[in-house]
């Protein structure tokens, strides 16, 4: 790979850790916006759920950051971008149907969907590109 392209595989990878590593805090400092997303069929409490998560979010940022790791990193960011977006969907479709929440937020809860298209593709990127 040329000194070109890793340098943008390594901004990709640092843009997905900030993303992932921003995500995964809020987890912890605002749970109760993540654990109504939480699927209630699933068994056990949806905060167990939302901490999980939030640790998970939090490992893969790590694994980007870290040129080693940070192909496994760009497969695991992949796979959890595309196993989080049902939990974004709903998230998109409460607020929407929330009466208490402002017009921005909704807008912002439904707007966001799309955008998870592009950092998936740019994860498979940072997998496959990097050393």
């Amino acid at each position: 790979m040329a000194d070109h392209d890793a340098t943008t595989n390594t901004r990709t990878a640092r843009r997905l850790a900030a993303l992932l590593a921003g995500v995964g805090v809020l987890h912890f400092v605002v749970p109760e916006q993540f654990d109504s997303t939480i699927p209630k069929q699933l068994p056990g409490k949806p905060r167990s759920y939302t901490l999980w998560s939030g640790v998970a979010e939090l490992a893969v940022a790590t694994a980007l950051l870290i040129p080693g790791t940070r192909k496994l990193g760009g497969r695991l960011a992949e796979l959890l971008l595309i196993a989080v977006y049902p939990a974004n969907v709903q998230m998109a479709v409460d607020w929407v149907r929330d009466e208490r929440k402002p017009l921005p937020m909704k807008i912002v809860a439904v707007v966001r969907l799309p955008f998870q298209i592009p950092m998936v593709l740019a994860a498979r990127k940072v997998h496959r590109e990097a050393v």
